[in-house]
């Protein structure tokens, strides 16, 4: 692979780092307000669980996407 490969997969991966930091940021706001407007406690709990669920998904994918960048990163200095 040549450098610029690596370049511009880290500037892609910075890119993809960012959106799934913004889609995080949407999916909490979105069960803030589920959870604030539930009518029933065990609605509310569920909602509760569902926020929590899709945040650790989001910070599994998120560090994923870290490692991918230092991957990347030792590749290019691999190659210098």
């Amino acid at each position: 692979m040549s450098k610029e490969y690596y370049k511009k997969k880290i500037v892609d991966l910075r890119a993809s780092l960012a959106k799934e930091k913004e889609a995080k940021k949407h999916d909490n706001e979105y069960y803030a307000r589920l959870i604030k407007s539930a009518s029933s406690p065990s609605s509310k709990a569920s909602y509760k669980k569902s926020k929590i669920d899709h945040a650790d998904s989001h910070d599994r994918h998120i560090e994923y996407i870290k490692r991918q960048i230092e991957s990347a990163k030792e590749s290019l200095k691999r190659e210098k």
